[in-house]
């Protein structure tokens, strides 16, 4: 896998500059591959913790730098923002730590918020914790999907015996009807919408 193969080249930078940018993908393979032994958890959730946290502060730069106007000439982000407002006005600081686990927003968001002159040090602070918990949170994932990948292959030897010995029941039981269907009623009993036997002479 291509991911894999540049998290393993470039460690913890790549998970760095992978969640700057992207998200949770690389991080979510990150936390499989510390499950691994290849990685280690926290450093992993750090690595993402410091990719997050800068990814978002830029955007809330570009956000305070070029005004509204960056958005509006973006309709990916225009078709976004008036959800972004509206969850913002109703949840307020809690819409802010927490827009990284709403997908389609995460740029959208801390640049609508520069733009609309929100604290810079609130958004730092802000911007810290909600990265704290997303980079803990899908990197925990990372590492559970981990370990339930590596649980379903050591049992795949189990799990392949099962499925003959359910097959092979299953063909006893169908082969069992089969003779059974065929065979002749008992003696003394018609079959089934047949006429009696003659009855004797007198």
């Amino acid at each position: 896998m291509v991911l894999e193969s540049l998290i393993l080249r470039y460690g913890y930078f790549a998970v760095g500059v992978g969640t700057f940018f992207e998200g949770e993908t690389i991080l979510i393979a990150a936390g499989a591959l510390a499950h691994r032994g290849l990685l280690s958890l926290p450093f992993v959730v750090l690595a993402a913790f410091i990719g997050g946290t800068a990814g978002d502060q830029m955007w809330f730069h570009v956000g305070e730098r070029f005004g509204r106007r960056y958005i509006e000439r973006r309709p990916a982000l225009r078709d976004r923002a008036d959800r972004v407002e509206r969850w913002f006005a109703r949840y307020g600081d809690a819409f802010v730590i927490g827009f990284r686990f709403v997908y389609g927003i995460r740029v959208v968001t801390p640049v609508l918020l520069g733009a609309s002159h929100f604290s810079t040090r609130r958004f730092a602070f802000l911007n810290m914790i909600g990265a704290g918990i997303w980079a803990a949170t899908f990197g925990i994932l990372g590492w559970a999907l981990g370990a339930s990948f590596s649980a379903i292959l050591a049992r795949a030897g189990r799990i392949e015996e099962l499925v003959v010995a359910a097959v092979g029941l299953g063909a006893a039981l169908w082969v069992a009807q089969r003779v059974l269907r065929k065979r002749p009623p008992p003696d003394g009993h018609a079959p089934s919408g047949g006429n009696p036997p003659d009855s004797p002479s007198d």
